[in-house]
């Protein structure tokens, strides 16, 4: 599969993002070679939930009318919120989910944009404890990464690198998700499935 076109896979970012989940998901993709585009919902240069500075690839609305393998929502708050609040980026989970592509989403994100946009329905999920309640299916909420149909969400920072290395897996493979875990010198038991 050498000559493969690399999946694509939009992360967008706001102002209170949490950079933690943001940098570990848009880090361990491009690892793996995949492409990301970070596209923020404000200004190309946002301040994430602890202060950190993030630059945008692009703007969202750039976004528009393009294909992606799978879109990833970083959690934090008020950056969910944000993105819940962005109309194009709506525009774009909507698009994804009728095209049946992935959807991926962690922290705060699965339920305060997933969820509020009704793009959970039919789909098994957990979240960060605080805001699992707003979930529908409470019967996997204590996972800490699920995958149900064509949507992956995870529970918060401390999950952010397994939730990644599964996204990894799901778009490149198991085997490439251990090629990327190796040098990052995680334990051998580490969960792709």
């Amino acid at each position: 599969m050498p000559n493969a076109t690399p999946p694509r896979v939009l992360v967008p970012i706001a102002d209170g993002t949490e950079e933690i989940e943001a940098v570990c998901i848009i880090d361990v993709l491009r690892r793996a070679g995949v492409t990301v585009t970070v596209a923020s919902v404000g200004a190309l240069q946002v301040t994430a939930s602890r202060g950190v500075k993030l630059v945008a690839d692009c703007l969202i609305d750039q976004c528009r009318g393009e294909a992606f393998d799978m879109v990833v929502l970083p959690g934090g708050i008020p950056g969910a919120e944000r993105l819940r609040d962005s109309d194009v980026l709506v525009e774009i989970l909507k698009e994804q989910r009728e095209a049946g592509g992935w959807l991926g989403a962690i922290c705060a994100a699965p339920a305060v944009v997933l969820a509020a946009h009704t793009l959970l329905e039919g789909c098994r999920a957990t979240a960060h404890p605080a805001f699992v309640d707003r979930l529908g299916d409470q019967t996997r909420i204590d996972e800490r990464v699920v995958v149900d149909g064509r949507c992956v969400t995870s529970r918060g920072p401390g999950t952010a690198l397994e939730f990644a290395l599964r996204l990894v897996a799901l778009l490149c493979g198991e085997d490439k998700a251990r090629e990327v875990a190796a040098p990052m010198v995680l334990p051998p038991d580490t969960v792709f499935t």
